[in-house]
């Protein structure tokens, strides 16, 4: 393509015309598309249904698994979350079907009580703030913003969060947490490094009770040979000695059926026990039956490695296709577009040129076509620079995929031709 930055105004007038009628006969199809959660496909949702086939309700240690009781979760559950979030079994407590659910009723915990290390709880800090770091993961942001803390923009690098800036906040004493995605992160499918790591776990924080929220959503969502190794933070805060510092969380919603999942948190046995201390009042017990299920479905790592390979198998071709038509569309050309390549996860981020994003997703939905809001993974909703759009290839069939990305690159020029003849 030509370097829309080079050209001329008439130039510049031409290429509109041109681009406005071939975004002209995508308007005329009457396109019905979705692109903008990420959701798994039908096909992949096939995968784990041999799973409501399992009858099996006795836990190994003699536990009916459709009574009350065990708040804590089954046995086998938690040795199974324990490997994968790399604890103990007695440092696993496993939930519901969400592990969103979880994490809002942890920072409900803290704002209500605070935790063991709190003097008071967080909301009745005159001005309590989380740090975001950004593009991230819109609902994690909605749930600190409902309880009424101050989200604070934290960059996010190939590398993590930018650190300089996170041990700098850190010193304040209204800011009580961090949110992290750190596996093939929301939106930009990077990994964290062990130096970001290692810093997150050790750096001074003005209040003892600061917690980090290490949301392990896609630790098993690889899409290519290459596995990206993320430290474990609950050892790396153990060994820095704070480690009460780290919930960790995860769930199985992406893995069988994302409505009828099970997800789990791991930290330090001070925490779980304070946690289920304060659980006790809100629940007898979660679905143990589920939880007993999944485990005789999916068995131990081995067994979610070799499932995992089969939703590879169906979701690797999309993200595939999709950079494929980016390359082919925007070669010659970087200022309009850059996009990220990551080894595993649900999304990739697409950046546009500087305030093109919102434009560009607006006449995608006129022509047919919806994606994530532009400005979603930040605070607050807002983009600062507006060129970050979260793409979401999982859920449509590839026919629907690939119409889908051809409009998306026709409305990325026709936004950005736009935007350089209104300078």
């Amino acid at each position: 393509m030509q370097d829309y930055f080079a050209m001329s105004r008439e130039a510049l007038q031409n290429e509109r015309e041109a681009l406005l009628d071939v975004y002209g006969q995508y308007k005329a199809r009457g396109l019905k598309l979705d692109m903008s959660r990420g959701k798994p496909s039908p096909a992949q949702l096939d995968l784990s249904m041999p799973m409501l086939d399992i009858k099996d309700y006795m836990g190994e240690t003699g536990i009916d698994s459709r009574n009350y009781g065990n708040l804590e979760g089954m046995p086998e559950a938690r040795r199974f979350f324990a490997e994968m979030l790399g604890a103990q079994p007695d440092e696993v407590i496993v939930g519901g079907n969400s592990s969103l659910n979880m994490m809002y009723s942890m920072i409900e915990l803290g704002w209500r009580l605070g935790y063991c290390e709190s003097e008071k709880g967080w909301g009745e800090e005159e001005h309590p703030k989380f740090l975001c770091p950004a593009p991230g993961y819109d609902r994690h942001f909605r749930v600190t913003q409902y309880f009424g803390f101050e989200l604070v923009t934290v960059p996010m690098l190939p590398t993590g969060p930018d650190m300089d800036a996170v041990e700098r906040l850190v010193k304040d004493k209204a800011v009580k947490g961090i949110w992290c995605v750190p596996k093939y992160s929301n939106p930009d499918g990077y990994s964290y490094s062990d130096e970001t790591v290692r810093r997150l776990a050790a750096m001074e924080t003005a209040e003892p009770d600061f917690k980090i929220f290490w949301d392990n959503a896609y630790i098993v969502h690889h899409l290519t040979d290459t596995h990206d190794e993320v430290l474990n933070l609950l050892d790396e805060c153990r060994a820095a000695g704070c480690e009460n510092r780290a919930l960790m969380f995860c769930s199985l919603s992406k893995v069988t059926f994302p409505g009828a999942s099970v997800a789990a948190m791991a930290a330090s046995r001070q925490n779980v026990d304070y946690i289920l201390k304060n659980m006790f009042p809100t629940i007898i017990s979660y679905d143990k039956l589920n939880q007993l299920r999944h485990i005789r479905f999916l068995k131990d790592a081995a067994g979610v490695a070799a499932h995992m390979e089969k939703h590879r198998a169906v979701i690797a071709p999309k993200f595939e296709l999709v950079k494929s038509i980016f390359t082919r569309e925007f070669a010659g050309c970087d200022g309009i577009a850059r996009w990220t390549d990551p080894n595993g996860g649900y999304f990739l981020s697409l950046y546009t040129a500087k305030g093109c994003a919102k434009r560009t997703v607006q006449l995608c939905a006129e022509a047919g076509v919806k994606l994530t809001e532009a400005g979603a993974a930040y605070p607050y909703g807002v983009d600062p620079d507006d060129w970050n759009i979260r793409i979401a290839p999982t859920y449509p069939p590839l026919d629907e995929l690939e119409t889908a990305a051809e409009l998306l690159c026709v409305a990325l020029k026709l936004a950005t031709v736009e935007h350089l003849l209104a300078q």
